[in-house]
């Protein structure tokens, strides 16, 4: 009998969501590192495909010796790669959990999401299929969508994941309401709309409610890493100088002018609609930090980090990389709006991974925050996450928000998605590991410091890496870090100068 999507996540068992239970877990987990989101989104990261890389430090499942990983991916994985991860894993010979991990690739490099593809390849779906044992396997992926949903029927396998049904809570609209049922403190802004004449009818209240407002910022429904979001300086436009009527048309009119990274961006108005929302200014420091959850199946909600989010861009939107944890004013405020929004999600029936963004603003001794957004998925700060815990053996201290090792030691980590070089493009990932190796910068667990990679697949064809740097401390994890980026670029511009 065929179950349907609802039945197969009846399956779902709570230890599956539990990295290194410990009790004798027996499972095997398909992990789908698929980037199932707008094709407009996708088109602004270089290198997309090789982004199913960051994934890979959910291997830290392999610890436990009754699991099995099929991880798939777009094209074939290097060995090197795959096992400069396994041999950080503590407490696991490299050679028994490589026995325990099968790789396939759907041989496509398109800029098109993975399970798209694999939906296209039914013999490869039988041949991963025939790995997995019924009633001991699930699927974990980076967001659910139709299309992993598809998947899940059509293997007949359950997934650890919220039902895309539910998406709209991990939307700009949803998440605002989400905020508002929780008593979570959250900018003013508007409802979602579907056209720029009411938009800039939202922007007109929105100001008219707050004629102070300097400026806003107009968010697409479902952006992503800050990509759907754009500033729109009202100070300028002399607002308070105008009629209603005036005032709508100039709004209307700067509107067309706002630098929303997607190109096609008025038409994803119309699509998935937007709003606008008040920028936050003021006060002595300004900071975006954020926290992460998982819910597990039956409900339990489990806080696993904070950070302080480096953002970027064109418009300072752009998630560029994080600092973990957050600081520590406003750490326990940020896990308890966390555990709060987490409680209401798994109320919904959502599942696994979740991300609230915040913005804090520190007024003489006091720090404001307010929640700006929900992520429904897998996220930049997740990966940096799995890989702390993948190879140390330490845990969150559910108190002070401060990952601990097992001997007390509090640990702290910069990571990066974006390390940008021409000087590191035609390098191969041995070579970075030869660079780091020759200078001592690789993670050595002993000294708890050092540094861990991935986007590997990025290297040589764009120049880029992404990279997490560990020490005992925020001062010596950015250290770590800024040593390591300069020993490899040191080293690509070395080498370029050779060829050249």
């Amino acid at each position: 009998m065929t179950l349907s999507f609802a039945q197969l996540q009846a399956q779902l068992k709570p230890e599956w969501g539990r990295e290194h239970d410990g009790n004798g877990v027996d499972f095997d987990l398909l992990m789908l590192p698929s980037l199932s989101v707008d094709p407009a989104q996708i088109a602004l990261i270089t290198g997309a495909h090789n982004y199913e890389e960051r994934q890979l430090f959910s291997l830290i499942r392999l610890r436990d010796p009754g699991v099995r990983i099929v991880y798939v991916t777009s094209k074939l994985l290097p060995d090197l790669v795959v096992d400069a991860v396994l041999e950080l894993l503590p407490g696991v010979p490299t050679t028994h959990a490589r026995r325990r991990l099968h790789l396939f690739d759907a041989d496509d490099a398109s800029p098109r999401p993975l399970t798209e593809k694999l939906l296209e390849r039914p013999a490869l779906l039988t041949r991963i299929k025939e790995l997995l044992r019924p009633g001991r396997s699930f699927i974990a992926c980076y967001v659910v969508t139709e299309l992993e949903k598809r998947l899940s029927e059509v293997l007949q396998v359950p997934l650890l994941g919220t039902d895309p049904a539910l998406s709209w809570w991990g939307s700009k609209a949803g998440s605002r309401a989400l905020f508002a049922r929780c008593g979570v403190p959250h900018p003013p802004g508007s409802a979602l709309v579907h056209n720029l004449d009411d938009l800039a009818e939202a922007t007109a209240e929105l100001w008219e409610a707050h004629p102070d407002l300097a400026r806003c910022v107009v968010k697409l429904n479902e952006g992503i890493s800050g990509e759907g979001n754009a500033p729109l300086e009202l100070a300028p436009l002399q607002l308070a100088a105008l009629s209603a009527a005036e005032r709508r048309r100039t709004l209307r009119q700067a509107l067309e002018a706002i630098p929303m990274p997607p190109p096609q961006w008025r038409d994803l108005v119309v699509q998935q609609g937007a709003l606008v929302e008040a920028w936050l200014a003021g006060g002595e420091a300004l900071s975006s930090p954020s926290v992460q959850g998982t819910i597990h199946p039956g409900g339990a909600v489990e806080v696993l980090s904070t950070h302080e989010q480096i953002l970027g861009g064109a418009s300072g939107q752009t998630y560029l990389g994080c600092r973990f944890p957050a600081d520590e004013p406003y750490r326990r405020e940020l896990m308890r709006h966390g555990r709060s929004v987490g409680e209401a999600l798994a109320s919904e029936g959502a599942l696994e991974r979740y991300a609230v963004d915040f913005i804090a603003r520190r007024f003489g001794d006091r720090w404001d925050i307010q929640a700006i957004e929900v992520n429904l998925r897998q996220g930049g700060t997740t990966h940096p996450t799995m890989a702390l815990r993948a190879i140390t053996t330490g845990h969150l201290d559910a108190d002070s928000g401060l990952f601990l090792s097992p001997t007390g030691q509090p640990l702290h980590y910069v990571a990066s998605d974006n390390i940008v070089d021409p000087h590191l493009r035609g390098l191969l990932p041995v070579d970075l590991v030869d660079i780091v190796a020759e200078a001592g910068l690789h993670y050595d667990p002993a000294r708890l410091r050092g540094s861990v990679f991935h986007l590997l697949g990025c290297l040589s064809e764009f120049g880029k890496l992404g990279m997490t740097s560990l020490g005992s401390s925020a001062a010596m994890a950015q250290t770590v870090f800024d040593e390591t980026r300069e020993a490899l670029l040191e080293a690509g511009a070395a080498r370029s100068l050779v060829q050249g």
